[in-house]
């Protein structure tokens, strides 16, 4: 089923989703299902997983000289939608990245979704790779994630790449795309950031989900500015609770995100054994106004801790 369907279905209840990582290379779905099997109980209809591109790594050779390698750390998002899907008769929704895919890979992971039954999909640049200062995009591949979100519906259309290709059939994804609450870094300024948004729509997106944020006020003024704008399409909060006292300067620095003051001052008095608890609470509290506000579902970046998953959700 489509995300929209599943919004259409809840009928205004407010649904909880998860994001899962692939496991690092020469894990196991072992590491999947214990995070999912105890999340079950809140009956998510999809499950995300995220799409990890190529890191370079540098290995010393015997002549003392260091060889650049590509490697991918996180491989099987494919696979394991697959495995989730058949485990818990749900749907899950792969990402779907421009980095490291020319069009033609990308047209041909499509077909291998759509022959899945995956079909829904979440369209994204990706980020750039590590010690590269900007995103550069494969050869033949797509520059920003509104080109991806045009190849997808052009599939939906029963247009490929190969123009021989007369009567193709036509693909049924349902295209998320992500949205930044407080713009996304690269963006020159928040209205900016918003055409952007409104430009991926147009091509074809169905959904948002948003980057996580700790101050719901953030969220409220992103969706007002969207429909200001002209999207009407449904938006889903990306959460994560703080756990750590060292994420007050580490998640600033890795997903360019604000913490509020009231936030700030409360991590600052408190002991670090106590930070776990103080960020459960803050993200129920955020939960509970999101629901009221009329948010049709809570998406969670789980990021392998699904205790502090749980206990935020059963108190929602």
């Amino acid at each position: 089923m489509k995300i929209t369907e599943y919004i259409a279905k809840s009928k205004g209840e407010t649904m909880v989703s998860f994001e899962v990582l692939p496991p690092l290379k020469g894990g196991s779905m072992a590491d999947i299902f214990n995070t999912l099997d105890r999340l079950m109980e809140f009956k998510p209809p999809f499950i995300d997983v995220t799409y990890h591109r190529e890191e370079y790594v540098y290995n010393k050779r015997p002549s003392g000289y260091y060889e650049k390698t590509a490697i991918r750390k996180r491989p099987g998002t494919v696979g394991i939608c697959a495995s989730i899907m058949h485990r818990y008769g749900i749907d899950a929704i792969p990402h779907l990245i421009c980095g490291g895919f020319s069009v033609e890979e990308t047209e041909n992971a499509l077909i291998d979704l759509n022959f899945l039954g995956l079909n829904n999909v979440l369209a994204l640049r990706g980020d750039a790779r590590q010690f590269e200062d900007k995103f550069i995009p494969e050869i033949n591949g797509h520059k920003y994630a509104v080109d991806l979100v045009k190849q997808v519906n052009d599939m939906n259309h029963g247009i490929y790449l190969d123009s021989n290709i007369e009567k193709g059939t036509p693909t049924d994804f349902c295209i998320g795309v992500a949205g930044y609450p407080e713009k996304h870094f690269e963006a020159p300024n928040f209205a900016a950031d918003i055409e952007y948004l409104k430009q991926k729509i147009d091509a074809g997106a169905s959904y948002i989900v948003t980057q996580m944020f700790f101050d719901n006020n953030k969220f409220f003024a992103f969706r007002d500015a969207c429909v200001q704008a002209g999207i009407h399409v449904p938006i889903i909060p990306g959460l994560k609770p703080l756990t750590k006292k060292y994420q007050l300067s580490s998640i600033p620095r890795k997903f360019f995100i604000n913490f509020p003051d009231d936030l700030v001052r409360l991590i600052q008095k408190t002991d670090e054994k106590d930070i776990g608890q103080l960020g459960i609470e803050w993200s129920i509290a955020q939960c509970k106004e999101l629901k009221a506000e009329g948010a049709p579902c809570l998406h969670f970046y789980t990021m392998g801790d699904v205790d502090t998953t749980y206990r935020i959700v059963e108190k929602i």
